[in-house]
């Protein structure tokens, strides 16, 4: 499905659509940017897909993944969301970070969407220190808890 609407005049970095003077059914537009403000401020993404699932519920939010096919063809790394009106898509900028429930930590985009890799604990070596050990896990798991590290790993 195509966007359903096109618009002319939009913001410059997440392409939400800009009012003119004199135009008329502003409540498409004012309810397009709407859209676009709740899919990025809606608190994350449910996930990676490369094709749109089969039965969406309004409000829900994906990463276009890879080789994309259906709906999601041709907007690799687009956040897709689901609406009333169809699928929406919003081309992220760098910087740009949301939160992954599915991955349970924050990807952020450069040049593709990045997600945190928690590092291996430490093991072995000539001295053994626990007490650095100790608290090398407790900052692990405190970026863990704030989303930085993914928790899936």
């Amino acid at each position: 499905m195509a966007d359903p609407v096109s618009y002319s005049a939009v913001t410059p970095r997440i392409g939400m659509p800009m009012l003119f003077a004199g135009q008329s059914q502003k409540e498409t537009t004012v309810n397009e940017a709407l859209i676009a403000l709740d899919m990025l401020l809606g608190g994350g993404v449910q996930g990676v897909r490369s094709a749109p699932p089969a039965a969406p519920s309004a409000g829900q939010v994906w990463i276009v993944g890879n080789l994309a096919t259906g709906a999601f063809a041709g907007r690799t790394d687009a956040l897709a969301g689901w609406s009333e009106g169809g699928w929406r898509f919003i081309q992220p900028s760098p910087g740009m970070r949301v939160q992954d429930m599915e991955a349970g930590g924050t990807r952020i985009f450069a040049n593709g969407w990045q997600l945190a890799q928690t590092p291996p604990l430490p093991t072995g070596g000539p001295v053994i220190d626990a007490e650095a050990r100790g608290t090398i896990v407790a900052i692990i798991a405190a970026l863990k808890v704030a989303g930085i590290f993914s928790q899936s790993v």
